[in-house]
């Protein structure tokens, strides 16, 4: 059985984060989307929250014999370690453009380094939606912009309740 961890922030998801997981989940037997509680990073959103928004963003956005080879569980550490104990040889990492690239292959060396029996593999963003990113959404959330288009609507829902906190 391939199984794959798709590691991020997701704070928020996007409809690009979206797409790579229905992609991702079309080639892999099961995939593990690994949503990161850093200490270091101050989110807008804990990483329960970001989960839990995952989870009904996934069951709005897959049909079910797609989503049911989809799961969702926080972490914190290396995401090697994340990877082992989950049973997957594989990291899946979105590109939306050549600047993601070098910063992910920086990231898929030195995880191959740490853990030769785990691969990255690389799923191209749709175009629709490889101009947005969760820090573009969040910062036009906060001055009041329309975010709707590019976050699902339990993203855009846990987006507001956070922004009036």
């Amino acid at each position: 059985m391939d199984v794959a961890v798709y590691p991020g922030s997701f704070d928020p998801v996007t409809h690009g984060h979206l797409d790579v997981i229905g992609r991702a989940a079309a080639v892999f037997d099961r995939v593990v989307v690994a949503v990161l509680a850093n200490p270091r990073k101050q989110p807008l959103l804990s990483a329960d929250e970001r989960a839990a928004v995952l989870r009904a963003s996934l069951d709005a956005a897959l049909d079910g014999s797609v989503a049911s080879g989809v799961e969702v569980a926080t972490f914190d550490g290396l995401t090697v370690d994340f990877c082992h104990a989950h049973g997957a040889t594989f990291i899946v990492r979105g590109l939306r453009a050549i600047s993601d690239f070098e910063t992910e292959i920086q990231l898929a060396h030195n995880n191959r380094i740490l853990a030769p029996d785990v691969d990255t593999v690389f799923f191209m963003t749709a175009l629709e939606h490889g101009y947005v990113s969760s820090s573009l959404v969040k910062e036009i959330a906060m001055f009041g912009g329309d975010v709707s288009g590019m976050i699902p609507a339990p993203a855009a829902a846990a987006l507001r309740r956070a922004l009036a906190r």
